[in-house]
């Protein structure tokens, strides 16, 4: 659980406040404890996602962690690494794919996974289009089968599916200003580039994890454009050409950042913070990595919770300036 104590007061409103508009469903012990454990999952996996959402009213926190942890295990069953194991073998883990996307399809109340009765609920209950979730995992299905990308194109398409989709969803659950359909169609594509950007954040980080998986997210287009090989990064050359070719990469995802934020002023007020904190913190990724000197094969680039909050006045102020779009 969250430190109540070690939050700035000035924060402590986003963290307690209550939603002028509801979304109510029917409480069982049986859908608390899946909630509960759905922000447990959240936790665990992403303190920095964890954090952010406290800044939610309760029921929009609870359905956003509900949606991180719906993620978290879809992404889970292709995310292994190589292993002779025959449980790890790709035809398997298509068959478990597929069992998880029928069963997610199901209504809440057939629903006998935590996870999936939490997410179902979040589903129904915010009235989330149910394409964004087949989309979604249609992006963790590519990584049983595509591992290089030729281009940014191609890539910008996987993430489009595996983090933009999330931010759609989100969207449904916080809500846009004063519900407009309209409004929502508007704000679309800064959700969309911002997913993009914190998926190509993710890929950054995560180059010699991936490496492990078999798997080069960096587009073979951008490694030819600084004559960085495959070979090279296999063998995790940390060079000047690497260097020049991560930074390219980082100024990416930074226009993606800036690009993006204005859109954070399309949805309802008590959701700003928390979408701002999720953006700002996962960016400060990409400085660390510059801090660790692109090292990615050795180091995972990460923020202290010192440095989080920390962060958080300065987020807080540029989430207040932030023009209300209406």
């Amino acid at each position: 659980m969250l430190s109540f104590f070690s939050v700035p007061a000035r924060f402590r409103h986003f963290m307690s406040f209550t939603p002028s508009v509801t979304h109510q469903p029917h409480e069982t012990n049986e859908l608390e404890s899946a909630f509960h454990h759905c922000a447990q999952l959240t936790k665990f996996h992403s303190k920095s996602f964890y954090l952010s959402t406290a800044f939610l009213p309760k029921p929009k926190r609870r359905a956003i962690r509900a949606l991180y942890a719906f993620c978290r295990c879809t992404d889970d069953i292709v995310d292994v690494p190589f292993s002779p194991d025959p449980l790890n073998s790709a035809a398997h883990i298509a068959t478990s794919l597929q069992d998880w996307r029928l069963a997610a399809r199901q209504p809440a109340y057939l629903q006998t996974h935590p996870v999936l009765k939490a997410w179902a609920t979040v589903r129904e209950d915010y009235g989330v289009p149910q394409r964004y979730a087949e989309e979604l995992i249609e992006g963790c299905e590519m990584d049983l089968t595509v591992t290089r990308y030729a281009t940014w194109e191609d890539l910008k398409r996987y993430c489009y599916h595996v983090a933009s989709t999330v931010g759609l969803i989100s969207a449904h659950i916080i809500g846009v200003n004063n519900d407009n359909g309209l409004l929502f169609a508007q704000s679309k594509p800064a959700a969309i580039e911002l997913g993009v950007a914190l998926q190509l954040t993710n890929i950054l980080r995560d180059v010699g994890e991936d490496l492990g998986r078999g798997r080069i997210y960096l587009p073979a287009e951008d490694m030819q454009r600084f004559n960085y090989t495959e070979q090279d990064l296999h063998n995790r050359v940390n060079d000047d050409r690497f260097k020049a070719l991560m930074r390219f990469e980082i100024a990416r995802a930074h226009a993606l950042y800036d690009h993006s934020w204005r859109g954070i002023g399309y949805l309802q007020s008590d959701g700003r913070m928390a979408v701002g904190a999720a953006a700002m913190l996962y960016r400060g990724i990409l400085q660390q990595i510059v801090a660790n000197d692109f090292d990615v094969f050795h180091q995972r680039a990460r923020l202290s919770a010192r440095q989080k909050f920390a962060r958080l006045p300065a987020i807080y102020s540029k989430v207040r300036a932030l023009a209300s779009l209406e």
